[in-house]
């Protein structure tokens, strides 16, 4: 199964990749693995300012501060997976990677908040249900 781990390095992503160490059906290399790590956009006057180079560090620097442990993790189970980083609009990016990547299922940690938050402030796990084909597991 080609799997892809949206991870943002929140204590949610831990939940997940806990999940994953718990549940054998997901270890193993009989699954292939992608983690995507997508950097919000910084403000426009914020780049500006910044330039191009040192809002490319930005992002970079980010992406890395999350996917680190993440890597470990992986090592220390005994797996392989790409680890892919990009900037933009978060739920935008892990939909569209998500299809375009042709993964089988989408892996994410969630919130769990009520509908009526998800109304209000809505959330990227919503986000990413309603624009993604790819059959998704939350984990709260």
């Amino acid at each position: 199964m080609k799997i892809m781990i949206a991870a943002d390095g929140s204590s949610h992503t831990q939940h997940l990749l806990a999940y994953v160490a718990a549940h054998d059906e997901w270890l193993g290399t009989r699954h292939e693995y992608t983690v995507l790590n997508v950097v919000p956009f910084l403000p426009p006057r914020a780049t500006a300012l910044a330039g191009d180079t040192a809002t490319e560090a930005y992002y970079c620097d980010e992406a890395e501060r999350v996917l680190e442990p993440i890597r470990a993790f992986f090592k220390e189970q005994g797996l392989t997976a790409d680890f892919v980083a990009q900037h933009g609009n978060v739920a935008d990016v892990i939909a569209r990677q998500a299809e375009l990547g042709k993964f089988d299922l989408l892996m994410m940690g969630s919130r769990g908040h009520g509908s009526l938050v998800n109304v209000i402030m809505g959330s990227v796990a919503t986000q990413v249900l309603a624009r993604c084909k790819v059959p998704a597991l939350l984990v709260r």
